[in-house]
């Protein structure tokens, strides 16, 4: 059932022609949606190619048209919604039919099944459940090969470890800057995850890694580390997975019609060209989405992959082509950061967000400037105004951040376009 073998190894005459039924489908079921009526009215498909002529969806038209504008079945219909950070006003939101849900099941078994895991592994979830796709992709995956599986969530070194050694984990879901994070918790307690844990499989992702970091988890815990790719426009993790080859990442193409291009121009790009992804769903119900621009940095390989399987493969996400800020597998924009700070009296309107590593975790520091009679005023409002700007940035972002108030005109101004981020993260060479 989930050695998909007929599908996994089609060919690519097939696998074309199949695709194109599969667009024909998803543009009948769009035009029902307020969104696309208007823009897929006088559609007419009649080879793959023709989609070059639709527009581009992007992450501004599911905002623009939030809550229900893209909604393609009766809103009784659907069974799940889940939503992913944007700026500040209205989120992004994607609905899910039970069809839709249990497609996605599917196919992140699929991209277990793949790695080798099987119905005898017991699955430790350490990924957030809730509005991120994540935690509960990987869970409903999990359970549909059979594998006990424990959503322990988040954080919570020691109680990590203390599921692990108790319950015999082979196969974990956990971003890479955390297996890092853990492994020290492991050396406080003086065990050995090689000895002391029955570990052989981890699944990493939510967060841009290089392989150099990849390999290192693998060395330190004595497993294979796996990357993964999703995000929930699609429907969240399944989107592209690796095989035992680890290179690059399967697209499952009977789900998504993939392409690849100029970010700039909007051209599409060949084959081993690096450029944005672009997806168009083949099998959503709820809310289909065509040529959605994901703003990830790719390219296909096109090469046979030594696994047999026929769908192409991308590389790993090399980084963004828009400001989306990545902290430990959350995103969030700097607009987001602004918008939440100016809202404060006494602020003042330059400020600094830095990005940087602790304990191999990522942190926000944001430094701020403020009046002068709040900064020379009483010690006990200027750190009601930070805990206030504090808890204020965890609530729209979604993660804690050190919140430094400082004197006017203390921070620098560069000349021409405001420089406001800096990303201080040491990235890994290949």
């Amino acid at each position: 059932m989930f050695w998909e073998k007929e599908i996994e190894t089609i060919s690519s005459s097939d696998l074309k022609k199949l695709q194109l039924i599969k667009l024909h489908h998803t543009i009948e079921k769009a035009k029902k949606s307020d969104y696309y009526k208007k823009i897929l009215k006088k559609t007419k498909i009649s080879t793959l190619k023709d989609i070059e002529s639709l527009p581009f969806t992007s992450k501004q038209d599911l905002r623009d048209h939030f809550p229900y504008g893209l909604l393609a079945e009766d809103l009784t219909e659907s069974v799940r919604l889940h939503s992913s950070s944007g700026t500040t006003g209205n989120p992004t939101v994607v609905f899910h039919t039970k069809e839709d849900i249990e497609l996605w099941a599917d196919l992140v078994a699929r991209c277990m099944y793949m790695t080798g895991v099987r119905k005898h592994d017991v699955f430790q979830n350490t990924m957030g459940y809730g509005l991120f796709t994540g935690g509960l992709g990987f869970h409903y995956g999990a359970e549909k090969l059979g594998m006990l599986t424990i959503p322990v969530g988040p954080g919570n070194s020691k109680r990590q470890i203390w599921f692990m050694q108790q319950f015999s984990t082979t196969a974990v879901h956990i971003l890479p800057s955390y297996a890092i994070h853990l492994y020290s918790s492991f050396q406080e307690l003086s065990l050995d995850p090689k000895k002391d844990t029955r570990l052989k499989t981890a699944f990493i992702g939510a967060e841009p890694h290089t392989n150099a970091l990849r390999v290192q988890i693998e060395n330190l815990y004595g497993i294979k580390a796996y990357n993964s790719y999703g995000l929930s426009e699609m429907c969240g993790p399944g989107v592209a997975f690796e095989c035992p080859q680890q290179n690059g990442m399967h697209i499952w193409e009977d789900h998504f019609y993939v392409e690849i291009i100029d970010p700039k121009t909007g051209q599409i790009l060949p084959d081993g060209e690096e450029g944005e992804l672009v997806l168009t769903t083949l099998k959503r119900s709820a809310m289909p989405l065509i040529r959605y621009r994901t703003r990830d940095l790719t390219r296909i390989i096109n090469e046979p992959c030594l696994c047999g399987r026929t769908h192409r493969r991308i590389e790993r996400i090399k980084g963004r082509s828009d400001d989306m800020l990545i902290i430990n597998g959350v995103n969030i924009f700097p607009m987001q950061i602004e918008q939440t700070v100016m809202q404060f009296p006494g602020v003042g309107n330059n400020y600094r967000i830095e990005i940087l590593k602790e304990n191999h975790m990522d942190r926000i520091n944001v430094l701020i400037e403020v009046h002068e009679e709040i900064f020379n005023g009483t010690l006990s409002k200027l750190d009601q105004l930070k805990n206030q700007i504090i808890e204020a940035l965890k609530s729209e972002c979604g993660v804690t951040p050190k919140v430094k108030l400082v004197e006017p005109e203390s921070l620098p101004i560069n000349e021409g376009k405001a420089v406001r981020v800096f990303d201080m993260r040491r990235n890994e060479e290949e």
